[in-house]
């Protein structure tokens, strides 16, 4: 199986995206009615340069470093060849609803003003990343894998890389080469990607280069200027509507949504229609999975005309319930405050 090199990236499409900087944002009201994945012409992008186009037949994975004894290279087809893995995980930026420190706390920070469309849920096919580590006789005393990219340097900051704990590479971390079925398309990290479930999206390394096992701590700029302490993403919940939707007074609606947590399954969602004054428990259906979401809804019947306030917040099964309020993080990431979505009754 092989991607040519004249794959083009496409145009990403203006009704299912909101651009920032190069970067595209899944619309939420673009899920409704899609199932349980992320399809994957609406599933977000996010790259800290551009996005390479790269020959399968010329790629190479390197797994090196001293804390393996048996250093070795694998091609595309060695990779597919190789026991298999199928799995449902979400990749979320850490940065995902960094917008709403300013626009609903007042107290905005820097970086892409994401709302909550910078995650995706896919059926992720690969290697698990333990066996690679495995076949290079990873060592005892291995501390940290390193994951190095392939797309263009970051400013002076040398090519995207990002150390794992040897105990998570070795857990439920996965080489990926396709996504919904299908081959990865270049923005999504073809030929091969990590795939590091719970985990803030910048550990899933796209267009993957080399593994480096390290024993002792490893330090890249990926883990100390940038997303120092990302790690597990917090618990939060999206509807699948516009924001500043219109729906009709007198009318029964049907809301829906989803929620999801980097630290374990969602066992209740609430949603409240009056701004947080008073709380309804969701249904949910769907599979209650620990690397993805849960989809919910609920029924509305509003009663007057008028700009309304919508809210969910979720409870993850350590019992981490979304907060009302976030303290501010200063690059933006891990907003996991309630978000008050606007909606607006008009007369049926």
């Amino acid at each position: 199986m092989k991607q040519a090199l004249e794959t083009i990236v496409k145009p990403l499409p203006e009704h299912l995206f909101v651009r920032h900087d190069g970067n595209a944002e899944m619309r939420w009201e673009s899920m409704a009615g899609q199932g349980y994945h992320t399809p994957t012409d609406r599933f977000f992008v996010r790259n800290h340069t551009s996005t390479p186009l790269i020959d399968a037949t010329g790629w190479r994975l390197r797994v090196h470093g001293d804390g393996v004894r048996r250093p070795g290279v694998f091609d595309y087809e060695r990779l597919l060849s190789m026991p298999s893995r199928t799995i449902d995980a979400a990749i979320e930026c850490a940065g995902n609803g960094r917008r709403f420190y300013g626009s609903q706390q007042g107290d905005p920070a820097p970086g892409a003003q994401w709302g909550l469309g910078a995650i995706g849920v896919a059926r992720w096919r690969g290697v698990p990343l333990r066996d690679l580590l495995r076949e290079a006789g990873v060592r005892e005393n291995a501390v940290d894998v390193v994951a190095h990219g392939l797309d263009a340097p970051f400013e002076g900051y040398g090519r995207i890389r990002r150390p794992l704990p040897v105990g998570k590479a070795m857990d439920d971390v996965l080489v990926a080469y396709e996504m919904n079925g299908e081959p990865l398309l270049p923005d999504h990290g073809f030929p091969a990607r990590l795939v590091v479930p719970g985990w803030a999206g910048i550990a899933s390394i796209k267009w993957l280069g080399e593994i480096e096992v390290c024993t002792t701590p490893a330090f890249t700029p990926w883990n100390t200027v940038f997303y120092r302490n990302v790690a597990e993403q917090p618990v939060k919940s999206a509807f699948e509507l516009p924001w500043n939707a219109a729906l009709s007074a007198g009318e029964p609606h049907v809301l829906r949504g989803r929620s999801w947590s980097g630290h374990g399954r969602i066992v209740r969602v609430e949603v409240s229609f009056d701004g947080g004054a008073g709380w309804h428990e969701a249904e949910n259906h769907g599979p209650h999975l620990v690397s993805a979401w849960l989809p919910w809804h609920v029924w509305w019947v509003p009663e007057r005309p008028g700009a309304q306030v919508l809210m969910a917040r979720a409870t993850d099964e350590t019992g981490a319930t979304q907060p009302l309020t976030m303290p501010r993080h200063p690059f933006g990431y891990h907003f996991d405050a309630v978000v008050q979505h606007p909606v607006h009754v008009v007369r049926g």
